[in-house]
């Protein structure tokens, strides 16, 4: 089982910035995918971003790209979505999740993650 904690969301006003960590422990996630995705209201959950943890081989949804950066840090076990120039329909609850190791494939489906952090919210105003 691998367990993910997010933090770092709030309230922000267009244009501004955030940084999104999610805390991994558990079982090892170095051969694994870590991917973030959001929801909002009365929407249907949507792929961010991903990294590959071994390789740091990244992959985006076009509309974030250039915008948001997706990193981790091995030696925390954590990985962190680096938000800029928020807009309003940037505003969503953000979820961490992590496929099984072992599948190394970037993909952006949210049924290919096998598990998944509680969410934090993120408010862009205007």
């Amino acid at each position: 089982q691998v367990q993910l904690v997010e933090s770092g969301g709030g309230l922000v006003q267009a244009g501004g910035s955030l940084r999104l960590s999610c805390a991994t422990s558990g079982r090892t996630v170095s051969g694994s995918i870590l991917g973030w995705f959001r929801q909002a209201p009365g929407k249907e959950r949507e792929f961010v971003a991903a990294v590959r943890w071994n390789d740091d081989m990244t992959y985006y949804t076009e509309s974030v790209e250039g915008r948001f950066t997706i990193s981790r840090d091995n030696a925390k076990n954590t990985v962190y979505l680096q938000m800029n120039s928020l807009k309003p329909e940037d505003t969503a609850v953000y979820y961490c999740a992590a496929r099984r190791e072992g599948f190394t494939g970037l993909t952006s489906s949210p049924n290919d993650y096998d598990y998944w952090g509680q969410g934090t919210q993120v408010t862009v105003s205007s």
